[in-house]
């Protein structure tokens, strides 16, 4: 039995399925890890699920700010509202026969997912260098009781936005929430201090002096444990320190689907052919 891990898929079905062909992948015995966003951007959104969902135990899903985002759009039009934007591409969920049962399954996926056998740990983007691996998983747990409530329409109005920027215990209500999402689904630099700049994306050496990657933060809690993470088309996959392995390879732009193997912690990749949207 082989288990890799898998970066963003963001709706680009045809290509997730040429990576698994590459990798022999064997649905009987194998187990894939996806990092989150399974959807927005690609065309195909609707297959991705139904897909992942389908591999039942064989798969371990941890949402990310578009899975997050396509479970809040719902929500709203649902109720008669809008919060789509002009670059959106799940139409096909929304309008699927099967969407209620998909966004249900959606909805009730972890933020975080750690396997003590192996000592690894997989969020969608990154931890604040501040929280210790139980904090994480203890925090991310808050959000995911709300997701799975009564209370999840309100969580999903106030989601959006980039404050607070700095962790604080005596943080509560929907700022502790939000701090926590961003923290798990969109973080990418932090300053020395681990305060969060949620707007800087791009590749390392292009950010704003004196931010640094989440993981480079000095003192980081967590630095003791091997941790997946996607998100970061901009960085690529690869190894960004000795137990630090991203995974998204931009495919929904162009570039390609990556799985890493973690039994032997090789990366596999293969180039993206679906015509993609603009971002």
């Amino acid at each position: 039995m082989a288990t890799y891990s898998i970066g963003d898929v963001q709706g680009c079905y045809d290509d997730l399925c040429r990576l698994l062909d590459q990798i022999d992948f064997d649905s009987q015995h194998d187990q894939l890890w996806f990092a989150g966003d399974l959807v927005n951007r690609g065309s195909q959104s609707v297959e991705v699920l139904r897909f992942v969902k389908g591999l039942g135990e064989r798969a371990v899903t941890v949402l990310g700010n578009h899975d997050l985002h396509l479970l809040a759009v719902a929500c709203a039009e649902a109720k008669g509202q809008s919060t789509r934007r002009k670059q959106d591409t799940f139409t096909d969920v929304l309008q699927a026969g099967d969407r209620d049962e998909l966004l249900t399954w959606l909805r009730h996926l972890p933020l975080a997912h750690y396997s003590d056998k192996r000592d690894v740990l997989m969020v969608h983007a990154g931890i604040a260098p501040q929280w210790t691996l139980a904090q994480l998983l203890s925090y991310a747990s808050e959000v995911e009781t709300i997701l799975r409530s009564d209370d999840a329409t309100l969580f999903f109005k106030q989601m959006y936005g980039n404050q607070p920027d700095q962790w604080r215990e005596d943080l509560h209500s929907w700022s502790r929430l939000r701090f926590i999402t961003n923290t798990i689904t969109r973080l990418r630099y932090c300053d020395q201090k681990g305060r969060q700049v949620l707007s800087e994306k791009g590749p390392l050496g292009s950010q704003a002096k004196g931010l640094m990657p989440w993981y480079e933060v000095p003192g980081r809690a967590s630095r003791d444990h091997t941790i997946l993470f996607g998100h970061w088309a901009a960085l690529g996959a690869g190894q960004q320190q000795q137990r630090v392995f991203s995974l998204d390879s931009g495919c929904a732009w162009g570039g390609a689907i990556t799985a890493l193997c973690l039994d032997d912690f090789e990366y596999h990749s293969t180039p993206c052919l679906n015509v993609k949207t603009q971002a």
